[in-house]
């Protein structure tokens, strides 16, 4: 049980999120909900496997009788809709030169032809010329050379042709011309395994026509909401009767003309055969039949439940042959294009209007869908010629996205990030692999649902791993912060390749500040207000220095130390250091303000500065580490800050850190020898920035010619000029400690080569 809830703990948030990710995906593979972009992304993966699955072969035994261009723009046919009596040639034609099998139009002629003028001459007959004999006896004559229609009629009798028309529905929803015989009807066949659209009206050829012509076919394509046409149904319900499509009807008329001679031909009969569903499945918890094949003769066409064939498309546009309908009536083409064809006449003329967005092109001729089809029934008989949904495919969606996704929901989890990954990797490749095999067999499979569930589950245990490791790194960084640099830990925690703790030389400039008088200020205070005083000025001072972009190194007692260049690199560090020095002693005189109205001593602290060559890294002992610095430069930092009181002043820095710093503005306070050195040291006071100090550029000039006066001995002069210095400038310790110092010197022998140098034996 302890290690059930350690578990838990440690995976469950996560394992339950994924079976609940799981739960989400395998109610759309269930058709319960639909997700937002699952269906656009199934369609993506479809029309990529149709694209590169493509053959891009042509089809001999369908070419497509195209109403181009040249041909609109002709002196002999002109735009369209052609006259009748030009049909009639063409059918003519078309059969008896060219021998073609069958011939199917994808254009509908819903309007009488009257560019003969008969109507015109039947129209006089009856008025101004009905009494005069001699027209009315010529017209009769004429009038079955005249009567276009009644011509294109007797072209169309006992010939294999395939009249088309459509459905329409909504406010579209007109009739119009007149509707063939439905090869079926929905009472008399299995209307029950069929989940049919219903139309409402119709769009179709003149009754002669339909009545002459052997059979006829709508062309209404299946148009997705993404606008893609991918499907076309074999069979369309009007008014409880099953109407077949152009390319279906253009197929049974090829299957008749190739068994049967002479007239009348018999079609072969649309028969169904059903698949039966699994006990179970998301239909229904009953067994009972739905539709999966029509039997055409020998051929079998796998079909989904509303009659539907996924069109196999063979390429992109003008993957069939076209031939200029032009070039047909001046009998220009090559016999053996048209022999024994299926014949289609459409167009490609963007004025027509017959261009749709399919798998393999945003604009892509009408008639070459149809064509698509046609070859494709042709060949049915061959496995995976027209793919179709595997069976029950729903069902076992659901069961892959059940059964994986549950056991990747605790597997991710618990695995480490490497083998995660190998093993989300592995289930999309096996899932593709999967696929793939099915669709070369002639089968699509549902894709989309199962990838995207594995890649959310794999997404939402790296997202929360993410979160999870930032929360405990940050909780690192807050811990160790306390007593080592947060700088150091939050940089190490982002790349720790890239920073090391081990020791390395670096230039370096190092901080050591430390309040005079700390154990008066002691003495004065209570442990509680000692223990505010101390923590205000501690956290006031360190805020200063990491956002000047210090480390933050230890506090010793009331004293800090700090130092700027590592463990991030900065070449501006003696520049950071300096300018934070100058910030602190600024705070001081804030804090004062707050402390002397709260009856607290008033605040002084020194601060020593100095640049040059040390050791960085992690060091002490087993027991304890810290991130610091050592060496000669860090040594003389703390030097630097005891000689504060000395010159009664507020900030020292070494001659390194002068060099360093070109944007401001130093003093030179002495040269001196600190405890632990034999070469002596210059030492200065930065004051500020240059640009901020112009006007105490007099004060410097003075204060050089007391330096000067000091070096040389002329104690008289120099006494002088610091006389001067301090009624000018009370506040400024620095005249007083040296003016004294002078009257110390008077006071010794000193050698005739004095050098001028300080000496300072204690710390």
């Amino acid at each position: 049980m302890a290690k059930l809830k350690k578990w838990f703990k440690k995976y469950g948030v996560r394992s339950l999120l994924g079976m609940l990710l799981v739960l989400v995906f395998s109610a759309h593979s269930l058709n319960y909900i639909r997700i937002a972009g699952l269906d656009t992304l199934e369609n993506l993966i479809y029309d990529t496997r149709v694209r590169f699955t493509a053959t891009n072969e042509s089809d001999p035994r369908v070419v497509i009788l195209d109403i181009d261009e040249k041909s609109l723009g002709s002196q002999m046919l002109g735009r369209w809709p052609w006259s009748r009596d030009r049909l009639e040639e063409l059918i003519s034609i078309l059969f008896n030169n060219y021998k073609i099998k069958v011939l199917a139009f994808d254009v509908v002629f819903a309007e009488p032809d009257n560019s003969s003028g008969l109507r015109v001459l039947e129209s006089l007959s009856k008025s101004e010329l009905k009494s005069n004999a001699e027209f009315l006896s010529t017209l009769k004559s004429l009038t079955p050379q005249l009567d276009y229609d009644r011509r294109f009629e007797a072209a169309l009798k006992n010939r294999p042709v395939v009249l088309g028309y459509y459905f329409n529905a909504g406010k579209d929803a007109v009739d119009s011309g007149e509707l063939p015989f439905p090869v079926l009807s929905k009472d008399d066949s299995a209307g029950t395994w069929m989940s049919l659209p219903k139309w409402e009206g119709y769009g179709s050829n003149l009754a002669g026509f339909v009545s002459s012509a052997t059979s006829s076919g709508h062309f209404n394509p299946i148009v997705d909401a993404d606008g893609i046409v991918r499907r076309v149904p074999m069979l369309i319900e009007y008014e409880g009767d099953l109407y077949e499509s152009l390319s279906l009807a253009a197929f049974r008329l090829y299957q008749a003309v190739s068994k049967t001679s002479g007239s009348p031909l018999r079609l072969p009969a649309i028969e169904f055969s059903p698949r039966i569903e699994p006990e179970g499945s998301a239909k229904n918890s009953a067994s009972w039949p739905t539709l999966e094949r029509l039997r055409i003769g020998e051929a079998r066409i796998p079909v989904d439940s509303a009659t539907n064939v996924l069109v196999p498309y063979r390429g992109g546009p003008k993957s069939y042959s076209y031939i200029s309908l032009l070039d047909v009536l001046e009998k220009r083409v090559n016999p053996s294009l048209l022999k024994d064809t299926i014949a289609i006449v459409g167009t490609t003329a963007p004025g027509l209007l017959d261009l749709r967005a399919t798998p393999m092109s945003g604009i892509y001729p009408g008639v070459e869908v149809h064509a698509n089809l046609v070859s494709a029934l042709l060949d049915s008989e061959k496995p995976g010629g027209i793919k179709t949904y595997y069976p029950n495919s729903e069902f076992f969606e659901f069961l892959i996205i059940i059964f994986i996704g549950l056991g990747l929901s605790f597997l991710i989890p618990i695995a480490s990030p490497v083998i995660a990954l190998i093993g989300f990797l592995c289930v999309e490749a096996a899932v593709g692999s999967v696929t793939q095999v099915l669709w070369t067999n002639g089968y699509v499979f549902p894709t989309a649902s199962i990838l995207i569930t594995f890649l959310s589950l794999y997404v939402l245990n790296t997202a929360y791993g993410f979160l999870i490791e930032a929360k405990q790194k940050r909780q690192f960084t807050s811990l160790f912060g306390q007593y080592v640099p947060p700088e150091l830990v939050q940089k190490m925690a982002d790349d720790p390749e890239k920073y090391s703790m081990e020791g390395r030389k670096a230039r370096l400039t190092v901080l050591f500040s430390d309040v005079a008088g700390f154990t008066s200020i002691s003495e004065q205070l209570s442990p509680t207000d000692l223990a505010a005083y101390i923590n205000q000025y501690l956290t006031s001072m360190s805020i200063i220095i990491r956002e000047s972009g210090g480390t933050l190194d230890k506090y010793i007692g009331d004293a800090i130390m700090a130092f700027w260049g590592a463990p991030v690199d900065e070449p501006e560090h003696a520049e950071k250091a300096v300018s934070a020095a100058l910030a602190m002693q600024k705070k001081v005189d804030e804090l004062n303000s707050e402390f002397s109205q709260r009856g607290w001593p008033l605040l002084r602290i020194g601060i020593g500065l100095s640049t040059g060559e040390m050791t960085v890294g992690d060091m002490g002992s087993q027991v304890r580490k810290a991130y610091t610095v050592m060496g000669d430069a860090v040594n003389l930092g703390s030097r630097l800050e005891g000689l504060t009181r000395m010159y009664k002043n507020k900030i020292i820095a070494s001659q390194p850190t002068v060099d360093a710093c070109k944007n401001f503005i130093f003093r030179e306070l002495d040269r001196v020898r600190v405890k632990g050195k034999d070469e002596p040291v210059t030492i200065y006071e930065p004051l500020g920035m240059s640009s901020e100090l112009a006007s105490r550029s007099a004060e410097l000039s003075t204060w050089k010619s007391a330096l000067e006066a000091y070096r040389s001995m002329n104690w008289q002069t120099c006494q002088k000029i610091l006389a001067d210095l301090k009624e000018k400038y009370p506040r400024d310790g620095l005249y007083e400690a040296l003016s004294d110092y002078i009257d110390e010197l008077r006071q010794d022998s000193l050698p005739e080569n004095w050098d001028a140098v300080r000496k300072f034996d204690t710390k």
